[in-house]
């Protein structure tokens, strides 16, 4: 009897597996018949995360804009090129210059410098162990603070962006010096009546040498946040808030990215210390020669990689995806720059099957709408890091939507999910589910998207 029982549920098992691509492919079906999807392009690519084999199969090697489910990729090769405990270290040093002593800085490009999210990062943290470290070595004044940038040059913003997407948090570039990731608050003031206007009430932090003007309105009053923050054009120091916000708020909350990030960080040094160092100039100081004679008297650690990549994953922030990209460009090219991290990114998965035409990247975090990556390619990448010792900590970061492990990702008329799937008869599905140029509601196509991913439940 125990016989034919196990014989039973193995029929059982096979049975629900071998139905799996047909109601993948009636569900799809439906899905792309919707009139949201009359002048779309969709691909679903679904695989046994065991054996390697195809599941459901839609234009898997058709490029598309993957919006923030790149990043899936990014993370992957940075687990395998860095190493899930690798460390960012910014160093702190004293050099003699023509101008007197200085304070020298040799910038890792770590986008945890300053964040708010570990407790050991955040800014106070820092300032307070830098200013310990400058009193035991007995400094007193200097002249100036001087920032090595000979490995990471002043590229900050990657080919591709758009004008509208630079202004605001989300739009943060990764650079030498990242600090507070390189992000600010905007505090805002509007009128009680819908065309009243919206002024500027502070920010947070306070933002030296830069400053925004407001030419929003109050819009109705529970319309949300429908305004945009624009970099100034042309090197000026000005940005400006366009669009508007509820009517009758008195301390609305608006994210922007920070326009000099290094700027900020040094003359926020230079503040912090007053009393206990002087400075005779405030002037940001770059250089690309590197410095010798150093008397280092501090190293800062960024957290470790996989607590970094957590938040990457889990809060889409796309300054880590600049930071890491540029990072594994220079341990393979040299020079921290994003062309060096996109070919790193190419030729590591090329090792491993993915075809670099199956990748055409612009940057390390999905925001450009140019990024062209296959449904196939992501599943590879994902199949790879299943298999890997750092897999935990990479699985452990994607966030959970539809109670399902998967990156999202959004952009204009771009959505996507990526990631794993366990069925309930004990199978592993490995997905990626890309869709261009929806038309309507991004919230009524995402229910439609779940409901064809309920098919691997």
């Amino acid at each position: 009897m125990r016989f034919f029982s196990l014989l039973w549920i193995m029929l059982g098992w096979m049975t629900a597996s071998g139905q799996l691509p047909q109601k993948l492919s009636a569900a799809m079906d439906v899905f792309n018949a919707d009139a949201q999807l009359k002048y779309a392009l969709s691909s679903l690519y679904v695989i046994d995360a065991e054996t390697g084999k195809v599941i459901f199969d839609q234009n898997s090697t058709t490029g598309m804009a993957t919006a923030s489910t790149e990043k899936i990729v990014t993370a992957a090769t940075a687990f395998d090129l860095l190493g899930a405990g690798y460390k960012y270290k910014t160093r702190f040093g004293i050099v003699n210059t023509s101008h007197g002593k200085c304070l020298y800085v040799d910038p890792s490009g770590d986008p945890s410098l300053a964040s708010w999210r570990w407790e050991e990062t955040k800014d106070m943290v820092f300032l307070a162990q830098l200013k310990a470290a400058l009193k035991t070595a007995g400094i007193k004044q200097l002249a100036a603070v001087m920032v090595y940038t000979g490995k990471w040059g002043d590229e900050t913003i990657p080919d591709g962006w758009i004008w509208q997407d630079l202004g605001n948090y989300y739009g943060a570039g990764a650079q030498a010096i990242n600090w507070r990731e390189n992000q600010f608050d905007l505090i805002l003031r509007s009128g009680s009546a819908p065309g009243s206007p919206v002024t500027v009430v502070t920010t947070t932090p306070y933002l030296y040498d830069y400053r925004i003007t407001s030419l929003a309105t109050a819009g109705e009053k529970n319309s949300g946040d429908n305004s945009i923050l624009y970099y100034p054009s042309m090197g000026g120091k000005t940005g400006v808030l366009r669009g508007t916000i509820p009517a009758g708020q008195s301390g609305f909350v608006v994210s922007g990215s920070i326009y000099d990030p290094a700027n900020q960080f040094v003359k926020t040094i230079i503040k912090s210390l007053k009393g206990t160092v002087s400075f005779s100039s405030d002037q940001v100081r770059t250089t690309g020669k590197e410095a010798t004679a150093v008397k280092w008297i501090y190293t800062h650690s960024s957290p470790e990689l996989s607590k970094i990549i957590y938040w990457f994953l889990r809060k889409s922030v796309n300054l880590y995806g600049e930071a890491l990209l540029k990072t594994v460009g220079l341990l393979q090219k040299g020079t921290a720059t994003t062309d060096n991290g996109i070919e790193t990114i190419q030729e590591h998965w090329k090792a491993r099957g993915v075809d670099p035409d199956e990748l055409h990247l612009y940057d390390g975090s999905g925001l450009s709408p140019q990024n062209r990556i296959t449904t196939r390619a992501q599943v590879t990448v994902l199949r790879y890091a299943r298999q890997q010792s750092w897999f935990p900590d990479y699985y452990e970061s994607f966030p959970l939507y539809n109670d399902m492990k998967m990156k999202s990702g959004t952009i204009n008329r771009v959505k996507g999910f990526s990631g794993y799937q366990k069925a309930k008869d004990g199978k592993d599905y490995i997905f990626s589910f890309l869709v261009n140029n929806y038309s309507g509601s991004q919230y009524a196509l995402i229910r439609k998207m779940y409901k064809v991913l309920d098919e691997l439940k």
